[in-house]
């Protein structure tokens, strides 16, 4: 079926709920006034239906190839036209820096158009997205020299960029590597080693590629606080000459088969530094922190393309009537939608798919104002709350994208089992976005371990007083009472990390999962408070959209009743600690 854009929830939460439209009364985002917004939603929506979606199944089934004797890769025959497309809309230049050929909007719209695009052809926006990871780093940590020489021409998508971690014997554990880089007469380095899983390392769209490299200099620490990290041309820009960086294969994979996943040979590849030496990982995670927002929105992207998929589904096939009565009278059989048990798993995707909008949204607008607004103290209050959100909404969007894109298949029944429907390629597509950029149990730890202790716990308690005070100042509030339970069951399991994870490191891995979970749940669930708080009082002032408001409040009520309750159990599991996880011996696993 085609893609619909959602952009009545979009308005709906940008401009009723959040407040995006007002972006504009700050002086960075003066051009982001609401008409703007919507025409990038509704520009956005053409582009992923017209353009983008049209090449899914067809880049799927093609997929990428490699030829060994030029060590280059072909990307399936459809995209070229749609990158071309979409780099001349200026869709790669959208919240990238003015002075550099970028239109400086708010990071909350790129938000909006990952989701589409990843939608309707995710291996297509890989290309473009972590590009735009590439983009950040070296505005955040180039030279002036390095930003002149790449950043121009990369924001055009005019050259795409890469992100190079992982080697063969270390995937996360990046003191591990052994790519090293020596100096040269010229001030270049000469880098030698071979990276894994490279996104876009190697491909035809675009004729230049610049990566970013972490490696060890000589005599550095054998450790993370040793790696620098450098920016290596696929072809040189001072001479058009190649580069000693080449793909080495392409990795067989089971799902994103337009994306060309590579091994990377850098083989004496000239590359320059980045920063300064040794503070490679700080610089790496400009990138890695934007790439796993991203990442976020692709699980999101698939889920919404299941709902749609599923929801047209069940629509139209006809099998068995109404438990209450037919309600197909003159067919032979009722419209499966009328069954509970497949309103159960429609119901739970929409209300999930519409929550975690929320709370990516939610997430991008406190990106904005911790760059943009005057007042110090909002910055400091909005950045808190993006570095705590962000393993959230990598892990629960990427989670619960690929369990909503598994209960459309399941909706579909057989259908959903074969190539002839879209779904079984959404599955597969979704599974790698829980891996990827840390996986899901890494996001966790780093919550645990880090965010939670980060300056003295202040990102954590800042998000407590955003929950309280939307409480306190919503006496009415709907659900009042589900959510309190809901802050009180987060706020015991904080209270119990705090108590038993300095004790023992262990009780802290066993919670982070559970507690992961439950902050997401918690956070979504203020969130559909706030929506149907909104759609409340326009229905009661007679204005707005009157289905999608009536919609919002019935979601609310599905949420509140049928999935915030697992708070509870996520607590007992947090609370009853380490100890069934850890009691196995070794013997044990072979009994």
């Amino acid at each position: 079926m085609q893609y619909q854009a959602p952009a009545n929830d979009l308005r709906f939460l940008l401009f009723d709920v959040l407040g995006v439209d007002r972006l504009h009364e700050l002086e960075k985002y003066a051009d982001a006034t609401p008409d703007l917004i919507s025409a990038v939603i509704d520009e956005a929506g053409k582009l992923a239906t017209e353009v983008i979606q049209p090449t899914n199944q067809a880049g799927d089934r093609e997929g990428c190839t490699y030829d060994p004797e030029t060590r280059s890769v072909k990307t399936p025959g459809c995209f070229k036209e749609a990158y071309k497309t979409f780099v001349a809309g200026g869709w790669t230049a959208l919240d990238a820096p003015l002075e550099f050929g970028g239109q400086g909007l708010p990071h909350t719209l790129k938000f909006v158009v990952d989701e589409m695009v990843c939608s309707t052809n995710l291996s297509l926006g890989m290309y473009p997205g972590l590009t735009h990871g590439a983009i950040s780093a070296l505005h955040a940590h180039g030279s002036d020299e390095l930003k002149k020489t790449y950043l121009e021409k990369l924001i055009s998508g005019e050259w795409t960029g890469t992100m190079c971690l992982t080697e063969p014997q270390c995937g996360t554990d990046l003191g591990l590597i052994r790519t090293r880089a020596t100096p040269n007469d010229d001030g270049s380095y000469a880098l030698e080693g071979t990276k894994i899983w490279i996104t876009g390392g190697e491909h035809d769209l675009v004729d230049n590629i610049i990566h970013l490299v972490l490696a060890k200099l000589p005599g550095a620490p054998d450790t993370t606080k040793g790696i620098s990290l450098f920016v290596v041309p696929k072809l040189l820009p001072d001479s058009g000459e190649r580069n000693a960086a080449f793909c080495g294969g392409l990795e067989h994979k089971m799902g994103i088969k337009g994306s060309a996943t590579c091994v990377m040979n850098f083989e004496g590849a000239k590359g320059w530094l980045v920063g300064e030496p040794n503070d490679g990982m700080r610089a790496m995670f400009t990138m890695m922190n934007e790439a796993r927002l991203m990442v976020g929105m692709q699980g999101l992207g698939l889920a919404e393309m299941a709902y749609q998929e599923s929801l047209g589904f069940a629509r139209e096939r006809l099998q068995s009537r109404s438990l209450s009565g037919p309600k197909n009278p003159d067919g032979p059989a009722d419209p499966i939608i009328v069954h509970p048990d497949v309103r159960r798993m429609l119901m739970r995707q929409k209300v999930l798919n519409e929550g975690m909008r929320a709370m990516a949204l939610f997430a991008g607008h406190q990106l904005d104002l911790s760059v943009a607004h005057p007042d110090e103290a909002v910055r400091e209050s909005a950045d808190d709350l993006v570095q705590l959100l962000t393993p959230v909404v990598k892990s629960f969007l990427t989670d619960e994208g690929f369990n909503n894109a598994n209960t459309g298949l399941q909706v579909l029944g057989g259908s959903g089992f074969t190539t002839d429907w879209p779904l079984e390629q959404l599955v597969r597509d979704g599974r790698i976005a829980r891996i990827y950029e840390g996986t899901n149990g890494i996001q966790a730890m780093d919550l645990v371990g880090r965010k939670l202790s980060l300056k003295g716990g202040q990102l954590v308690r800042t998000l407590f007083g955003t929950l309280s005070g939307y409480l306190k100042d919503n006496p009415e509030a709907p659900h009042r009472e589900e959510l309190k339970d809901a802050i009180k069951a987060l706020e015991t399991a904080t209270m119990w990390l705090a108590t038993n994870a300095p004790k023992d490191p262990e009780q802290a891995g066993a919670a982070a999962t559970p507690y992961l979970r439950l902050m997401a749940l918690t956070v979504i669930g203020y969130l559909w408070s706030r929506m149907a708080n909104v759609a409340n009082q326009q229905l009661e002032s007679r204005g707005g959209n009157k289905p999608l408001l009536e919609s919002k409040v019935v979601c609310a009520r599905f949420y509140f009743q049928k999935l915030l309750p697992e708070v509870h159990w996520l607590l007992s599991d947090i609370q009853s600690g380490k100890d069934s996880l850890m009691a196995f011996s070794d013997d044990h696993w072979a009994a």
